[in-house]
């Protein structure tokens, strides 16, 4: 497999991205070196098993479940050593991260998953401080994802260890390389290593960066696309804003009303990385509108 296949994702195709980011509450991170599957719950040096029962229970919670590896050279050597785990939560306004090492990765299983997609915070480890930034390299999910996203991963890595990971499938992959910020769930595609180290430097203040931006995985696409045109509006980049149908609401009070509506791509294009071209449609923010407060 070689780059060209790649190409076929190009920038005279280029769509919308708001509104294309994984939709997800909570995030469980477990390390797993090695190789992945399709399917890397279950197509891995995981145990089958305790990845079926993973994928079952995080099911219509709202919590996703990534593999992550660390970047560069993974040849399966150490499964038996602990391995890392971050959770992550993205409520708006009060996201938290923390990380653990498991020497039993079904120790997962005592976790309560709908009161992590809540946001209550697990106790399981430390708190982390700082963004983490995972990046797909899942190449049997989608080549361009391995051949894009583990060099920029591996660049990243070199002077941000700890900060950034390989991960599993996140969707989106024809944006590739793609990244997921936690414990924020902004999500990011066609990134570059320049651009990345921005967003990791901008995320560490605070700071939300609506460039290539995806959207943010606490919210459907509708709400994503409404918030990063609020976002674009304003000039808001701090962690403020919160979405409840087609309203966007600030904490001091403001308030927005944003319509958004899909619109027919001008150009067929492949949804994923070697995938024939088809039409396909984005969804655009066609209006915003301050509401005016009551009282």
């Amino acid at each position: 497999m070689t780059e060209p296949r790649c190409a076929a994702i190009s920038a005279d195709l280029e769509e919308p991205q708001a509104g294309t980011a994984a939709t997800a509450a909570a995030w469980i991170c477990l390390e797993q070196p090695g190789p992945w599957g399709r399917d890397a719950l279950t197509q891995s040096r995981l145990d089958p098993a305790l990845g079926a029962e993973l994928a079952r229970r995080a099911a219509d919670t709202g919590v996703r479940v990534l593999l992550i590896r660390r970047p560069g050279r993974h040849a399966d050597t150490h499964h038996d050593a602990p391995r890392r785990v971050y959770l992550a939560a993205t409520t708006p306004g009060r996201p938290w991260l923390e990380r653990t090492d498991l020497a039993d990765p079904a120790a997962l299983l005592d976790l309560d998953f709908a009161a992590l997609a809540a946001g209550v915070p697990a106790g399981l480890g430390e708190p982390v401080t700082g963004p983490l930034l995972l990046v797909c390299a899942n190449s049997r999910r989608d080549v361009c994802c391995a051949l894009r996203g583990r060099p920029l991963a591996e660049a990243l890595a070199a002077t941000r260890p700890d900060t950034v990971w390989e991960c599993t499938h996140t969707g989106g992959h024809r944006f590739a390389p793609t990244g997921v910020l936690l414990p924020t769930g902004y999500t990011y595609g066609r990134l570059d290593t320049d651009f990345a180290a921005r967003l990791l430097d901008h995320a560490d203040r605070g700071h939300v960066v609506t460039d290539r931006c995806r959207g943010r995985s606490t919210h459907a696409p509708h709400g994503q696309v409404a918030e990063l045109a609020v976002r674009d509006l304003t000039g808001e980049h701090r962690d403020v804003l919160t979405v409840h149908g087609d309203t966007v609401h600030h904490a001091d009070g403001s308030a927005w009303h944003v319509t958004v509506e899909p619109r027919d791509l001008p150009a067929a294009r492949p949804a994923s990385c070697g995938a024939a071209p088809t039409p396909a449609t984005g969804l655009v923010a066609t209006a915003v509108r301050r509401l005016v407060p009551v009282g």
